[in-house]
């Protein structure tokens, strides 16, 4: 089946010119004059996304991958810096504290998911340290 539009035919009105006329030489040196003067500077603008697609894909990029964000180094210093406190000349095993930093960023993780729904439920797209503050009283966190 072949389906064939046509557009009804008007006529065209005439219409009152308010401009002169430019030659067309004069027109075609203006429009190359408009093209050539970016180049003149040399340099190149480099390339910019639009606001929010870069973190779009940041936010794809990190939901897809399961690898810890946290450097592993910084935190085994933390943890041992912390665990002093309680007990001098305390050792872990290398999976003790691998264990500590996936509950570590699970938890991060699970408050910042809630600290997100606080801000949009407050009609904002931006976390504040407030929402944060409400997730953690809604969930009854001690720290």
């Amino acid at each position: 089946h072949i389906f064939l539009l046509v557009m009804a035919r008007t006529k065209q009105t005439a219409r009152k010119s308010t401009a002169q006329k430019v030659p067309r030489k004069q027109l075609a040196a203006q429009k190359i004059a408009r093209k050539s003067a970016p180049i003149v500077s040399g340099v190149k603008k480099p390339h910019r996304f639009k606001p929010g697609t870069v973190a779009l894909r940041e936010i794809r990029k990190f939901q897809k991958s399961t690898d810890l964000l946290i450097r592993k180094l910084p935190f085994q210093r933390l943890v041992r810096e912390i665990a002093t406190e309680f007990k001098q000349e305390i050792r872990f095993q290398s999976q003790a504290v691998l264990a500590l930093q996936e509950a570590a960023e699970a938890y991060l993780v699970s408050l910042f998911e809630d600290t997100n729904l606080c801000a949009i439920h407050a009609k904002r797209v931006t976390i504040m340290s407030k929402d944060l503050q409400l997730a953690k009283r809604i969930r009854g966190d001690r720290f």
